[in-house]
């Protein structure tokens, strides 16, 4: 049984279900959980709020955060779970329509993994996605202990 799972964090409908299409077009039957706001993201991630008692893995096995997102943006999503010891290692990939070179900046001064810009042709988003969702769930190899 496949215990990977993937956070997506994402608040636009559109881009959440192309983005669960692309992953399950690309054969990755992993289980896929959506966070639409940096607080559920955080809520979710740390069992708290709605989330408190939530089955499954404790850690997803990559998170696909957005930037624009409302109550907490994606970079004070990665700038807490980058500062708790339990989320530090945890593999994180922002993929966002972003092109600001300060938010690739940031990101990665903050410790993100990867800055994915989100294609705007479908065809190419899809592609992006699933080479994303192959790489991190199947050829990355993490720590053992987070």
């Amino acid at each position: 049984m496949n215990h990977k799972t993937i956070l997506l964090v994402e608040d636009n409908p559109q881009d959440e279900i192309l983005t669960l299409r692309a992953l399950r077009k690309a054969n990755l039957a992993n289980r896929i959980d959506v966070a639409r706001d940096g607080q559920q993201a955080l809520d979710y991630l740390f069992k708290a709020g709605e989330f408190v008692g939530r089955e499954g893995p404790d850690l997803p096995t990559v998170v696909l955060l957005d930037i624009g997102l409302p109550r907490l943006s994606g970079l004070e999503v990665l700038e807490r779970l980058r500062g708790d010891a339990r989320t530090k290692l945890l593999p994180i990939v922002i993929l966002t329509s972003s092109d600001e070179e300060r938010d690739r900046l940031k990101s990665y001064q903050i410790g993100v993994n990867s800055f994915v810009r989100k294609p705007v042709d479908f065809a190419e988003f899809a592609e992006t996605v699933a080479r994303l969702g192959v790489y991190w769930l199947v050829t990355n190899e993490p720590p053992l202990v987070r």
